[in-house]
């Protein structure tokens, strides 16, 4: 197994919160539709680091943007 098949074989998971709710971020999973970017792009920031920044919008809008994922490479709960 290649180094690189190696790194996309892993679970990864990450959680971002602002305190209201969690995003759950599962890079394997992610097709790169660029559907979050758009939808919430003051959260989503793929050229920043962390590149999901909850606490820039409402929880609202979070979820909304979160349920357009097409591969739910993004999920959500509750804290």
């Amino acid at each position: 197994m290649s180094i690189s098949e190696e790194i996309f074989s892993r679970d990864i998971i990450k959680k971002y919160s602002n305190n209201e709710v969690t995003i759950v971020w599962q890079p394997n999973k992610c097709c790169k539709s660029g559907i979050c970017v758009k939808g919430c792009p003051e959260v989503f920031k793929p050229t920043k680091r962390p590149w999901i920044q909850p606490e820039n919008s409402t929880t609202e809008k979070i979820i909304e943007t979160v349920k357009k994922c097409p591969t739910q490479a993004l999920t959500y709960y509750f804290n």
